[in-house]
């Protein structure tokens, strides 16, 4: 039977302001079921048939039941949010990247807490320290800083974590990446094969695997067609690409073909050539990474190289789940995507 206060305070409007918090077995006996059965309806985790879910809906909603979030996560030890941290979320990469993991936490019944660190080892590290303090079911980590210490600290006390488009140090971490060395060398081989020969690359941070392997590719392609690679590094921004480009330019303002690292450093590499009055494709051919939005609107429309962000989220999350309802030691998952060199007319072809 309910508590006589709180059958009061639903009879009498007065006492509206004051009631009691309404408990999950309190709802299950207006709904006549049990508080599992509530639960099971709440969470959508195990199929309810559809009138015992129209039973303690309507209970929910007449009463405007608030399930204990704070309760449940304390008797679990953890919350149902999920972190993810990314190294810039300015970069439309990472935006949809978000976006997708958040469709599927959410379809979990589960939360996305975001922190974007700026390509900053001091921000991850104190983002991943809030996500200890928070205990968070898990973490998707685009790592700014892969030897990040507390990565291991979160794995040490149970939070699993996915490194998504970057590896991380700690072998106990799963990962979802893409073939950057492979797709790096494609890209290069089709600029040498419509007659290129002075190609230069403006690379990422060469500290993170991206950076390291689509540098790798550009080089093997190069030095396998006996021509000398030209790169420098822009650090994955714009700005960083702006300064290697002017100093590629300043070594050998005879490029006839540029590799760019990221769809960032695309930007800063495009004001330089165009400040240097370099037509594109027939004085310089070039191809980027990451194919965002505004490639196919440039004149010429920008050759790239394009990740399966929707299918490499779905599964970074899968993984991640898989981790969290996993009990014991398990073996990690390194997952690898292929890329798509979506070829267009700036790089001298189509």
């Amino acid at each position: 039977m309910l508590d006589l206060r709180l059958r009061i305070a639903y009879s009498e409007p007065c006492f509206m302001s004051a009631r009691p918090e309404l408990k999950i077995r309190d709802v299950a006996k207006l709904a006549g079921v049990s508080p599992a059965t509530v639960s099971r309806v709440l969470r959508g985790s195990v199929p309810v048939s559809s009138e015992t879910k129209a039973r303690v809906m309507d209970v929910v909603r007449r009463f405007d039941y608030q399930p204990s979030h704070l309760a449940r996560h304390l008797r679990r030890g953890r919350t149902d949010l999920v972190g993810m941290v990314v190294s810039d979320i300015e970069n439309p990469y990472f935006a949809t990247m978000v976006q997708e993991v958040e469709y599927h936490v959410y379809q979990r019944g589960a939360r996305v807490l975001l922190c974007n660190t700026s390509e900053d080892a001091t921000k991850q590290s104190a983002y991943l320290t809030v996500m200890a303090g928070e205990r968070v079911s898990g973490v998707i980590l685009s790592p700014s800083d892969p030897g990040d210490p507390q990565i291991g600290r979160l794995l040490d006390i149970g939070i699993p974590i996915v490194a998504v488009d970057r590896r991380v140090g700690d072998p106990r971490a799963d990962s979802v990446v893409a073939e950057n060395r492979q797709a790096a060398r494609r890209a290069t081989e089709l600029l040498i094969g419509r007659g290129r020969r002075r190609i230069a690359f403006i690379g990422g941070r060469s500290e993170v695997d991206t950076g390291s392997d689509r540098l790798a590719g550009y080089r093997e392609a190069m030095l396998s067609a006996g021509l000398a690679p030209s790169a420098a590094e822009g650090g994955f921004t714009t700005e960083g690409a702006q300064l290697a480009m002017k100093a590629l330019w300043a070594a050998d303002p005879g490029i006839d073909g540029l590799l760019v690292a990221n769809n960032q450093m695309t930007i800063g590499a495009l004001e330089v050539l165009r400040s240097v009055g370099a037509e594109l494709p027939g004085q310089v051919a070039l191809i980027g990474f990451d194919d965002p939005p505004w490639a196919r609107l440039m004149d010429p429309p920008l050759a790239a190289i394009a990740h399966p962000l929707p299918e490499m989220a779905a599964a970074a999350v899968d993984l991640l789940f898989d981790r969290i309802g996993a009990d014991g030691a398990h073996q990690p998952k390194h997952l690898t995507f292929p890329l798509e060199l979506r070829v267009r007319r700036s790089c001298g072809v189509g």
